[in-house]
């Protein structure tokens, strides 16, 4: 579970401030969203079965959680739902994914956002029959992050139309100064929904940081 607990100011909403286990990483969301069982969804992103030796070394090397806005929460909305989601991770990386990591692949960490991974993805469709989740990828925005002592990051913001409707994402994907852990926080709404509230949810997504811990 997410360390949390809310507060709140006069005349200001009650927040939800957030660390992983490791103290290390840090965001707040409003306490109206509702918090989420993440197994579920990183059963989903990683396609592990819950039972599977894989599943149980990512959970050593996962920490995760989402919240979302609906009054009917699920781990499904992170994909598409007209209430604002957000998932956040913190990945302790393998010697062969420190000694590879590059800005693309903090871009694609989650979906994919690059050239070459969207070809990639669209690639395993074709012939099939089956259709792609996730069509008519457009960018909306591309910063690189550099941080003290050597951290750096991406944050990217894109829209993918899923089942009919255009959705908005904002990543940012953060690898610490030792090259040990990605921290990644998942911002996503319906398109309509974001540009009408981008004020509101970019208080979300700016409230995301690497925490320097004393030693």
């Amino acid at each position: 579970m997410a360390a949390f607990f809310a507060l709140s100011a006069c005349g200001q909403p009650n927040y939800t401030y957030v660390k992983d286990n490791g103290g290390t990483t840090y965001f707040k969301v409003p306490s109206s969203y509702t918090q989420l069982d993440a197994d579920p969804l990183e059963a989903l992103l990683s396609g592990n079965n819950p039972g599977s030796a894989a599943a149980a070394e990512r959970k050593q090397r996962v920490w995760s959680t989402a919240f979302d806005q609906s009054t009917q929460p699920q781990v499904l909305h992170l994909f598409g739902s007209n209430d604002a989601f957000v998932y956040a991770a913190v990945h302790k990386l393998t010697d062969e994914e420190r000694d590879s990591m590059s800005l693309n692949q903090m871009r694609d960490f989650i979906l994919p956002v690059t050239e070459q991974t969207r070809s990639m993805y669209l690639s395993q469709f074709t012939g099939t029959g089956r259709q792609p989740l996730f069509t008519n990828f457009e960018s909306l925005g591309d910063k690189v992050i550099q941080l003290d002592k050597g951290a750096r990051g991406v944050r990217t913001r894109f829209n993918y139309e899923i089942g009919g409707q255009v959705q908005t994402f904002d990543q940012t994907a953060i690898l610490d100064e030792k090259g040990a852990t990605v921290s990644i926080l998942l911002f996503r709404c319906q398109s309509q929904c974001f540009q009408a509230r981008g004020g509101e949810f970019e208080k979300i997504i700016e409230s995301f940081k690497l925490l320097r811990l004393p030693g």
